[in-house]
């Protein structure tokens, strides 16, 4: 009898999933505008993003010209926001903010695009193209809503990307400093300070510059050797005049007073 009374628990259950899932199917599936629109947003409050995106995005198709389509739009992208679908956000909330550019929501998706694109960009050893688009669009978001409250939030993602940039420059530069392509190494460190004298890495990259000259030039024939220490003291004398308390300073202060005494 506990058996019976079991399997059919069990089975009433199972029934009702399914008819659960039939349901949301056929609503999905259908034409009826305010029952989809009420269904959407009770998936979404319900924090069911997913279902929620589906049930949006069916509307979308047959809300277009309707006064509601830019919630549903909004609310498209939102949901797949809120699921953790970036990509797809981002796409969703780009077409909202071309087609809905004065609607209510028109600053919070611009924002959550620039999140999304923020998100979406990669370490510093991979290409940093989304680093740049999302940049711009960081900058232009500043530059359209200046009173915004993410103001602070699109500061510190244009320091961090920004940050990121530096490195991959730096690293760069210092392959060939691994690579004991000294004169190169000093070449290549030299030239992204010309490109970018803030650098967040300018004191790493001049102690590198310092000890590609000091290598360098004790990797010299002996004729050499005296010119090309030279450079070396140049760029020593550079760098603590910079950073005198660096932590650097113990190893370049050997090698200096080493150069002085040849």
């Amino acid at each position: 009898m506990k058996a019976f009374r079991l399997t059919l628990a069990l089975t009433l259950a199972l029934a009702s999933l399914i008819s659960c899932k039939s349901q949301y199917d056929l609503l999905l599936e259908g034409h009826d505008v305010d029952a989809k629109y009420a269904a959407a947003f009770d998936y979404f409050n319900n924090g069911k993003y997913q279902k929620a995106a589906a049930m949006f995005e069916s509307l979308a198709y047959i809300t277009s010209g309707m006064s509601i389509d830019d919630t549903v739009q909004y609310y498209w992208g939102l949901s797949n926001y809120r699921f953790k679908d970036y990509v797809t956000a981002e796409s969703n909330l780009e077409r909202f903010v071309t087609n809905y550019p004065r609607s209510p929501f028109a600053e919070d998706a611009n924002f959550l695009r620039i999140d999304c694109m923020f998100r979406s960009t990669l370490r510093y050893e991979l290409d940093q193209t989304p680093t740049y688009k999302a940049m711009a669009q960081i900058s232009t978001f500043m530059g359209d809503y200046p009173k915004s409250d993410k103001i602070e939030v699109c500061l510190k993602m244009l320091e961090d990307l920004g940050a990121r940039l530096d490195r991959k420059e730096y690293e760069n530069a210092r392959l060939y400093y691994k690579m004991e392509d000294y004169k190169a190494a000093r070449v290549a460190l030299n030239n992204v300070l010309k490109d970018d004298a803030e650098n967040i890495y300018r004191e790493d990259i001049l102690y590198h510059i310092a000890m590609s000259s000091y290598k360098y030039a004790d990797m010299s024939v002996q004729q050499k050797k005296k010119e090309r220490f030279l450079q070396f003291v140049d760029d020593y004398l550079n760098f603590v005049g910079e950073y005198p308390e660096s932590h650097y300073r113990t190893e370049l202060d050997a090698l200096y007073r080493k150069v002085k005494d040849k």
